[in-house]
């Protein structure tokens, strides 16, 4: 796989499909706290940092937009995050606070954002006595753009009765930027994931006044966010803040070395106007947030492109993928999945930007961008004509094998090594997309992120049908059991020699074992050798 900082087209990912569902969205002590009474008034809890006054529902509670870190401004810009300051009286909680500062290409076009932005939403079920396993959500969206506001999880605290935190975190060059200038030798870059640190030490000491059992946290998320547990599992920063992990499509190999971070951030610096050495640090400081929108690009997948974490650096000493596969991350229950299709959503969203699908003559070209040398060897191992001649779909297929499914296959045998692991594919073919994605000349299929659907309550497309309600609520029991017990159901095996995992799907999951032969994943280790 070829890494470049350059490109952008379908960065939109998960945000893309979720903003066209969703259609406007909305003390360091670490001694475990026991779980308080419920409270006299449930729409008011107290923080560390003062009280907040919520949303109570009939099925669940929510506590939003509350800071969890100072405000990275000013000469807190590009450093670790800082503890928030206290407030007086109590703060309104009612609503989610901005997007953190995005490339302006996406959907709002950068509207609703702002450099002030770290602070999270809490998700309960009603007031007991009884302390509740968390959930900490960590949205994806290539670390470019996304939100916590997006996942409205009162599924999960309802039907689930476990707490959900879902966490704002600094992106794109606000988050990564890893220039030499901007610190000590090996601690720049990874602002967005010390901000997530920073989220899970605050739920570590905060979350037991919502009801929340402080020693019974998983880390969550998706894409972006599932790259980020990747990094948390390693990272540490991140030892002791959770006890289990779940990992939705995460190509957790996607990250780049410090020395080629920090070229593309010297890159970066330089058309942004700070060049001068003796100064830079000072100059990029000075900028507008504004000007700042565009990302620092490290890490290149086809016509699709990322910002993010940076491995070899203080924060994030390993890399991750390596470390996992070869069973030295964090010793904790694992859940871990990838959907059936998952880049035709990037290939869709390319399709929308240029209004024509990718053409036979093509087809080369746009795997040598893809894979490189290897390209050749792709071609031959996905010909046209297993795909009825579509390159959509047959370049679809490869880059989901190579990029999606078979590093999660390594991940599952690495994680297997030291502690329980429970694997799945989302198998349903005719998950509800948004409508510009069901009149494309090639089926989306299950693909990148529709299986956020099943689990968040993400209006705006077609409604799940019964069958699909009934996958939803399979889906939302298990990962809330997994939150709870660290494991998924009896119905979902762990994954094993015979590398059992669960094909979800409507009318009927079940367990398959061929997972690793259906998705090519020998060819591929066979590329690596």
């Amino acid at each position: 796989m070829r890494r470049k900082s350059i490109g952008r087209h379908a960065t939109t990912i998960v945000v893309a499909v979720l903003v066209l569902l969703a259609g406007c969205a909305r003390g360091d002590d670490p001694a475990a706290t026991p779980s308080p009474p419920p409270p006299t008034d449930p729409a008011l809890v107290q923080t560390a940092t003062g009280a907040v006054r919520g949303v109570v529902a009939p099925d669940h509670r929510l506590f939003a937009g509350i800071p969890y870190a100072a405000p990275p401004v000013g000469p807190l810009r590009w450093q670790p995050p800082a503890p928030a300051p206290s407030w007086p009286g109590v703060r309104d909680a009612t609503r989610t606070g901005p997007r953190c500062m995005q490339d302006a290409s996406d959907l709002e076009m950068g509207r609703q954002t702002s450099e002030d932005c770290l602070s999270l939403n809490v998700w309960t079920p009603p007031p007991s006595e009884k302390k509740r396993a968390v959930m900490v959500w960590i949205h994806g969206g290539a670390f470019i753009n996304g939100s916590s506001g997006i996942y409205d999880s009162r599924w999960l605290a309802s039907r689930g009765d476990v707490v959900v935190v879902t966490v704002n975190y600094r992106l794109g060059a606000l988050g990564f930027l890893a220039h030499p200038s901007l610190g000590p030798p090996g601690a720049v870059g990874n602002y967005g994931l010390s901000d997530q640190q920073a989220a899970l030490r605050w739920v570590r000491d905060n979350i037991a006044n919502f009801g929340g059992d402080p020693d019974a946290v998983t880390i969550a998320g998706e894409s972006a966010g599932g790259m980020s547990v990747c990094d948390h599992l390693v990272a540490p920063g991140s030892e002791g803040l959770f006890r289990a992990a779940i990992i939705q499509s995460g190509p957790c190999q996607a990250q780049l070395p410090l020395p080629e971070a920090q070229r593309a951030s010297v890159d970066y610096a330089r058309d942004a106007g700070c060049e001068d050495v003796r100064t830079v640090a000072a100059c990029l400081r000075a900028l507008p947030a504004e000007k700042l929108r565009k990302p620092v690009w490290y890490y290149r997948i086809g016509d699709d492109a990322l910002s993010g974490p940076v491995t070899g650096t203080k924060v994030l000493p390993v890399d991750p993928m390596k470390e996992i596969v070869e069973g030295r991350a964090a010793k904790v229950p694992v859940l871990i999945g990838t959907n059936h299709d998952e880049f035709t959503l990037f290939v869709a969203l390319e399709y929308l930007r240029l209004k024509t699908p990718y053409t036979e003559a093509q087809y080369p070209q746009l795997l040598s961008q893809t894979f490189g040398r290897d390209a050749a060897a792709v071609a031959t191992h996905y010909p046209l004509a297993r795909y009825g001649g579509s390159v959509p779909l047959a370049y679809s297929a490869a880059v989901t094998d190579g990029v999606f499914a078979c590093p999660a296959d390594r991940m599952t045998e690495g994680f297997a090594k030291t502690d329980s692991v429970y694997a799945y594919q989302f198998d349903d073919r005719g998950a509800p997309a948004p409508e510009a994605l069901r009149t494309l000349p090639f089926p989306v299929g299950a693909s990148h992120s529709l299986e956020l659907r099943y689990l968040f309550d993400i209006g705006g497309a077609q409604p799940l049908d019964p069958d699909q309600r009934v996958l939803s609520d399979q889906m939302i029991d298990a990962w809330s059991q997994f939150v709870r017990d660290g494991h998924p159901g009896d119905d979902w095996p762990a994954f094993d020699a015979e590398e059992k995992r669960l094909s979800l799907r409507p009318g009927g999951s079940k367990v398959v074992t061929d997972f690793d032969q259906s998705r090519q994943c020998p060819f591929w280790a066979g590329l690596k050798e």
